[in-house]
């Protein structure tokens, strides 16, 4: 295999994992990003803006625009950070980790058809290249 043919299936993948993403946030009054915002929050319980904004891979001041939003909606709030007055945690409301929680049974789902059509060997093997692979970025 070619890099050529490998970046072409990255990029089908990555149009795949894409599509599927809008269509479980359809309806919900939430984008993309912000439903990712809200699945990494909820992973972690709470974040500096600074932390959220890497993982996202978003500016802080994109991330402000979009944790205002989210406020609004009533899934984020700020908290002070007890470490550092200068800084906030971002930690979701009820409303927010409902939306996490059901999400995340979205992705669990995916990962176990992904997983269901993998041998036991190639599986491992997946995990171990994707944590190579995200590392990376």
């Amino acid at each position: 295999m070619s890099v050529k043919d490998l970046a072409k299936d990255i990029v089908e993948f990555y149009e795949k994992l894409s599509s599927w993403e809008n269509e479980v946030v359809r309806g919900s009054d939430l984008t993309p990003n912000q439903m990712h915002a809200i699945e990494i929050i909820g992973h972690e319980e709470s974040l500096r803006m600074k932390e959220l904004a890497q993982k996202l891979g978003i500016t802080t001041g994109t991330l402000t625009v979009m944790i205002d939003r989210l406020e609004k909606k009533g899934m984020v709030e700020r908290k002070p950070n007890e470490n550092d007055r200068r800084s906030y945690r971002v930690a979701l409301t009820k409303a927010g980790a409902e939306h996490f929680a059901r999400h995340h049974q979205f992705h669990l789902k995916l990962t176990e058809e992904i997983a269901a059509a993998l041998t036991a060997e190639e599986l491992k093997g997946f995990e171990t290249i994707l944590k190579k692979v995200v590392q990376q970025f």
